[in-house]
């Protein structure tokens, strides 16, 4: 069961910081009464919008006059943050007590999860072990007491954000980060949106389960949706050491953040220029949309901050030699491909490849703020320039879900695709 939740249609900030209170005391009567080290582990600038940020700052807060307390945002294998993004974000945290996950380097494996489960799990569509391993800071310092905090959301590989994904992605070294999003993609996204445990997840369970136990660690997770006004604000705030934990929470994701609708003809969706820079993080509009968008629709991403696709130079350069050309292509492409080549070796940037395609039922189409027109269309989506269609769609003068514009135009507009997940009923069957 969960330490405790509090529900409501609206908690405002002084709520969550009284909550954050409470999850220090519960802490100290249930793990460590004095703790000397702590680990913050919140997730990186993409789920920014969530609060993440302010709330660490406010567990730091808390516990830096008892306490040694560092942060490890955790990245994946994501672009670390610069010391600006970690003042924008964490607030007064000082930057040397905010460390860089190295997703290469800075790991070591601790076991697996066996071949045989990820057989079983995913219907013999996947059949390698999954090797568990995580960031050494975490497994070789000694902590009293390890806090995750983060945002339950619908997400493409494990059907909901947070929770363990903290440590087998967020803070998973190369091995197991391509070994995971490979056997998701293999089972499919639409497979993984929106449901309580994926194949994924229950590998994940079992590597914690296996693995983990002896970490004195607990949850703060926290669910949001958009209010009657459209905006986005929190409505949950789930603590506690248990899977419940997770299931309470992405249980109220489930009932708040997937909008089921008819099929959609034209959707835009805004990524935020502050916390979006490439296609990888950014495709979140793809992955969140895709099941609601009609055959022959066009989602069209305005992005004022993409700059690239991948979120390191080699998996850059593997989007723009291969696109999203769809599931066919990139998997005959990866069986195709030698052990040692760049498919195998980079195979989450294979699964992205996957994910990131409509598999030619409708048009993607990226309005980028650094990115050019050749290079858009290269890697398979239609371009539009960014100048005009933020004249002809101002986010500012769009409502959240149906507009009709002055010549008549029909669209879906989507402030923060990253924050749910859109559906025909029939795909969430």
């Amino acid at each position: 069961m969960p330490w405790f939740t509090e529900e409501g249609t609206s908690i405002d900030r002084e709520q969550v910081l009284a909550l954050v209170a409470q999850a220090i005391a519960e802490a100290k009567a249930r793990i460590c009464a004095q703790p000397r080290r702590v680990l913050l582990l919140p997730p990186d600038i993409t789920r920014a919008h969530s609060g993440a940020g302010w709330i660490t700052e406010a567990f730091y807060q808390a516990l830096a006059s008892e306490a040694e307390v560092h942060v490890i945002p955790t990245l994946g294998q994501h672009v670390p943050h610069t010391p600006e993004e970690n003042r924008w974000m964490f607030g007064a945290i000082p930057l040397e007590r905010i460390h860089a996950h190295d997703w290469r380097a800075g790991s070591r494996v601790i076991g697996e999860v066996p071949a045989a489960m990820v057989v079983e799990q995913s219907a013999g569509r996947a059949d390698w072990p999954i090797p568990v391993s995580l960031n050494r800071m975490l497994l070789d310092e000694p902590w009293d007491l390890i806090i995750n905090i983060g945002h339950v959301v619908p997400h493409e590989v494990l059907g909901f954000a947070n929770h363990n994904k903290n440590y087998f992605i967020g803070l998973g070294g190369k091995d197991m980060i391509c070994a995971s999003h490979m056997m998701a993609a293999c089972c499919g996204i639409e497979n993984n949106l929106g449901r309580l445990i994926t194949p994924l997840r229950a590998c994940y369970n079992y590597a914690e389960d296996q693995y983990l136990t002896h970490l004195p660690d607990f949850y703060f997770m926290v669910t949001m949706a958009y209010n009657e006004h459209g905006q986005l604000g929190h409505t949950g705030v789930y603590v506690g050491d248990e899977l419940d934990t997770y299931l309470a929470a992405a249980q109220a994701s489930q009932a708040q953040n997937i909008t089921r609708t008819a099929p959609l003809k034209k959707v835009v969706a805004v990524m935020q220029g502050d916390e979006f820079h490439s296609t990888w993080v950014s495709n979140k509009a793809v992955y969140r949309t895709r099941m609601a968008m009609a055959d022959g629709g066009e989602l069209l991403i305005i992005a004022p901050g993409l700059r690239r696709f991948g979120e390191q130079p080699e998996v850059d350069a593997l989007i723009r030699k291969y696109g999203y050309n769809g599931t066919e292509q990139i998997m005959a492409a990866w069986r195709a491909s030698a052990p040692e080549g760049e498919l195998r070796d980079l195979t989450h940037g294979t699964a992205h490849l996957i994910h990131g395609s409509s598999e030619g039922r409708f048009t993607i189409t990226y309005a980028p703020g650094h990115l050019s027109a050749s290079e858009i269309r290269g890697v398979g989506y239609q371009y539009a320039d960014l100048a005009a269609t933020l004249e002809r769609y101002d986010p500012a003068k769009l409502s959240y879900g149906p507009n009709t514009l002055p010549d008549g135009e029909e669209i879906f507009f989507i402030a923060t695709p990253s924050a749910g997940l859109w559906s025909t009923p029939e795909r969430l069957a």
